[in-house]
């Protein structure tokens, strides 16, 4: 066994969950309900609607993606808050707020008759957003499922996964019967009726985890966000998740403008999100036999090197395929790592906190890497290049990592 294990593995003393099994799937699966409603209606219909959206209203793509990309910062920001709250009470109040407000947001996004009033629609749904979709999510289902947390959070990220599958094609129908504005409304319906009880059904006591040898060990929160390692995870992540999801957004310019017909570069990209699911298959196997650092280090080193395979290998479309798989397949397991980062180093105590914090970055570096990519591609004069740049990125979030190992725990050696 690794050093990086012996040190870095959480040794939790507190019971598991005092919850029921029965009671805890029941949450599990509304949670997974929720998830794909909430990224469906608040995140994958943007893209299906975006150029509806400027076709109407006259506003340019880049100023309508840009008030999209400010819902991401606001969710980020305001991240870091729900998860002290969710810390303290658990995730009930909080993800039916989210929901509450999420219903008016969509509402005041389908009926912006200026461009002042969608921006402040979609800054109001980012602060839905970082209520509902993955971080509290996470938080809830780590402290529930306590060390059988990797299951449970593989499950819902899987079933989560189709959130594009399902909502995607809904909101194009949608709008090829109705209009933007409409479809908006239609989905601000379902998230209401979706996610509203179901949330508001998370009756689940919070455990308390406040004695949890490792969490204890390392010390407070507030200590362990200063730290050395802390900070260097998030680097890591936020440099990682730059490179990770400028990939998946700039695939398709980047088959298209080596020849490839645009049908093959988004069945290439649909294909990613099959190697999406099995990536988060091989997560728990990849975690038994890894420390949280050397797991974080092999995960970077594999985008990296799928995305360098992009970037070099024009052809044939086979294997470019394959290659968009594989790239998915990182993708998928990252969502995964940034899951588990906080509670495989630092336990369980605080993770909605420090979850939190993490996320922060993270979620800003996702929201600006449609916006950095397409810039780095025409400084550089061709999407290869910027896949190059990518690849590069990663490999040094990769190197990073390594410092991410938390100190020795106190009275130990």
């Amino acid at each position: 066994m690794s050093a990086d294990r012996v040190r870095s593995e959480p040794r939790t003393t507190a019971a598991a969950p005092p919850v029921d099994a029965a009671r805890r799937r029941r949450a599990l699966i509304a949670l997974c309900i929720t998830e794909i409603t909430s990224w469906g209606a608040l995140y994958y219909a943007f893209p299906v609607l975006a150029p509806a959206i400027t076709r109407d209203t006259g506003w340019s793509l880049p100023a309508v993606t840009w008030a999209f990309s400010a819902s991401q910062i606001v969710s980020a920001v305001t991240g870091i808050g729900v998860g002290r709250w969710l810390d303290r009470r658990g995730p009930r109040a909080v993800m039916t707020a989210g929901s509450v407000l999420a219903v008016p947001a969509v509402l005041g996004i389908a009926h912006a008759t200026s461009y002042g009033w969608f921006l402040l629609a979609w800054s109001v749904a980012g602060v839905a957003m970082a209520a509902t979709f993955y971080p509290p999510a996470f938080a809830a289902l780590t402290r529930w499922y306590g060390p059988d947390r990797v299951r449970a959070l593989t499950a819902l990220t899987l079933v989560a996964g189709l959130a594009s599958t399902v909502f995607a094609p809904l909101t194009a129908a949608l709008d090829d019967h109705l209009d933007w504005r409409g479809t908006y409304v239609v989905l601000a319906v379902v998230v209401g009726v979706v996610t509203i009880p179901l949330h508001a059904g998370l009756r689940l006591p919070w455990p308390h985890v406040a004695h949890d040898e490792h969490s204890a060990a390392h010390g407070h929160s507030g200590e362990v966000a200063r730290s050395r390692p802390f900070l260097a995870l998030l680097a890591t992540m936020a440099l990682g998740g730059f490179g990770v999801y400028a990939v998946v957004i700039n695939q398709v310019p980047l088959l298209t403008e080596r020849g490839f017909d645009t049908h093959l570069a988004a069945w290439a990209l649909g294909l990613g999100g099959v190697g999406q699911v099995l990536g988060r298959l091989g997560y728990a196997p990849l975690q038994r036999h890894t420390g949280p650092r050397g797991r974080t280090v092999v995960i970077l080193l594999a985008c990296a090197v799928t995305t360098l395979v992009l970037a070099v290998v024009p052809g044939p479309s086979a294997l470019v395929v394959v290659a968009a798989m594989l790239v998915g397949m990182g993708r998928g397991v990252f969502t995964l790592l940034q899951a588990t980062a906080v509670s495989d180093r630092w336990g369980m105590a605080a993770y909605g906190r420090l979850s939190g914090l993490l996320s922060a970055p993270l979620m800003i570096a996702i929201a600006l890497a449609p916006w950095g990519g397409s810039a780095i591609a025409a400084a550089l004069g061709g999407f290869p290049a910027l896949f190059l740049v990518l690849a590069t990125m990663t490999g040094a979030s990769a190197l990073l990592a390594l410092a991410t190992r938390p100190a020795a725990p106190r009275g130990r050696s």
